[in-house]
């Protein structure tokens, strides 16, 4: 049996050393302030972690086993809980005592062990619908997890309903109506161009699916919706599957490609796409978008370039990082040149950007992101008011980072952006992390409360908050205040 030892990269080192346990505290400390009354529920989490050492030098920070996370908070305390999602990959790897896999989802550089064993991580997000809580990695289908005890029950194609070959990690469950909204890139398989839209009613049955062609295999990370379209950027991070089968990385930047958006009829067929395209850029991470008149505004996280600079050209370039920037891409219906428009919304760089997801698909005032503004690798929490232009931040202290936040609303009808900011903190210079509530209209003020953890929470990438009732009835009662 060969020893562990993790290689000499930097990806393994400072916070990003691998943390490769799993925890349960019950009763967490409440340090600073006190929980707010009324707030019930569980924010689940999910991100990577590895299992065992790689032997290779080109891994990324996207890659490793799904490791969930729960925070449950009941009657004034807080619990963690953290959970490998048990994968056919993880189970494999358990069994073999070493890494089997190789280049990020490149079959053709696994461990000859690892022939025909799945390679999805569900590392990437959480998902709550109709009752059931999952584990979500846009290159498989999705790994339920029991919401209590996080033991993983399995894969599943929920009752055969999800037809193509693996599922969104950025669904949008609406917690008013209690739809899911979804889809898959690739969806026939690694290097197609095949795309596939889900609807899916509050009792997890489907009601529509809308398959149509991408203008090349890309990597579709996000998307948007509004009350009636469904809002799909494409960017020029495309599979070659000869380079691939080669051995090469599964994504390459292509600079001379267009963007392109596809505008989907959400409640229509293929036949009504509208297609607009404009100069090479990208994107992971989607705010909202919004139905206004004719247009419909797409807000995101743009990077006029490369936003994974460790996926180089077809021409082995390495591309130079440039800064993600909130902005707002309109989309006009009555436009024949198939062009948009951009308007840059925020000087600030961000990323991970969210909403109160009761707003998502619909006009919103409020946006929360992490923003980047300190050379000491520090980030803050972000709060944008899009009618006046006014940012608020919250920043943990020199040296010390946040993670995506979550707005969770103060009662289940109250006014848009009453609430409060759940933000998994990285207390660097101390290896440990916390969790910090903030009140979501006076981030400047400082936290509500700071719940310490004495362990670190290595990464998360993103999560969702599920009320107490809601866990137990299976169904969102959110609701809107009238305009």
């Amino acid at each position: 049996m060969e020893p562990i030892r993790f290689p000499d990269n930097p990806l393994f080192k400072g916070w990003g050393e691998p943390m490769r346990a799993e925890s349960t505290i019950d009763g967490l400390e409440v340090v600073q302030g006190e929980i707010p009354a009324g707030l019930e529920g569980t924010l689940y989490r999910n991100g990577a972690d590895w299992q065992y050492p790689s032997r290779r030098t080109d891994d990324i920070f996207i890659d490793g086993e799904g490791m969930f996370h729960m925070f449950r908070f009941e009657q004034g305390q807080v619990s963690y809980k953290s959970r490998w999602v048990r994968t056919d990959r993880f189970k494999a790897q358990e069994k073999a005592r070493r890494q089997l896999f190789g280049r990020y989802r490149n079959p053709f550089t696994n461990d000859p062990e690892a022939a025909g064993v799945d390679m999805g991580t569900a590392n990437t997000t959480a998902m709550f619908h109709a009752g059931h809580l999952y584990a979500l990695k846009e290159s498989d289908h999705p790994f339920e997890m029991d919401p209590d005890t996080l033991e993983t029950i399995g894969r599943t194609d929920m009752d055969g309903q999800i037809t193509a070959t693996c599922f969104t990690a950025h669904p949008k469950v609406d917690p008013i109506t209690n739809e899911l909204l979804a889809f898959a890139y690739q969806a026939r398989g690694d290097g197609t161009k095949d795309i596939v839209f889900y609807a899916f009613d509050g009792n997890g049955k489907k009601i529509n699916e809308i398959w149509f062609e991408m203008p090349y295999a890309a990597c579709v990370h996000d998307f948007a919706i509004t009350d009636d379209w469904i809002v799909f950027p494409f960017f020029p991070l495309i599979t070659d599957m000869d380079v691939v089968r080669a051995g090469g990385p599964f994504y390459q930047w292509n600079p001379d490609q267009e963007t392109h958006v596809a505008l989907v009829p959400r409640h229509g067929d293929a036949s009504g796409i509208r297609w607009f395209r404009g100069p090479a850029t990208s994107a992971g991470h989607m705010m909202n978008a919004v139905h206004e008149d004719n247009k419909v505004h797409l807000d995101l996280c743009l990077y006029e370039g490369n936003c994974f600079p460790f996926f180089t050209t077809p021409h082995g370039e390495t591309t130079p990082p440039v800064p993600p920037f909130l902005t707002r891409i309109t989309l006009d219906l009555d436009r024949n040149d198939g062009g948009f428009e951009k308007q840059r919304l925020l000087g600030v760089s961000c990323e991970m950007p969210r909403t109160d997801d009761r707003y998502q698909g619909r006009q919103y005032r409020y946006g929360y992101m992490i923003c980047y503004r300190s050379a000491d690798g520090s980030s803050a929490t972000g709060r944008l008011d899009l009618h006046t232009g006014v940012l608020d931040t919250w920043s943990p202290g020199p040296g010390d980072s946040v993670q995506e936040c979550q707005f969770v609303p103060r009662t289940p009808d109250a006014a848009e952006g009453v609430g409060w900011l759940l933000v998994p903190v990285a207390r660097v210079s101390q290896w440990r992390s916390d969790l910090v509530v903030l009140d979501a209209q006076n981030l400047a003020a400082g936290p509500v409360a700071t719940i310490k953890l004495p362990v670190r929470v290595r990464s998360t990438f993103h999560g969702t908050w599920v009320p107490a009732e809601t866990l137990r009835s299976g169904r969102y009662d959110y609701k809107l205040q009238a305009a």
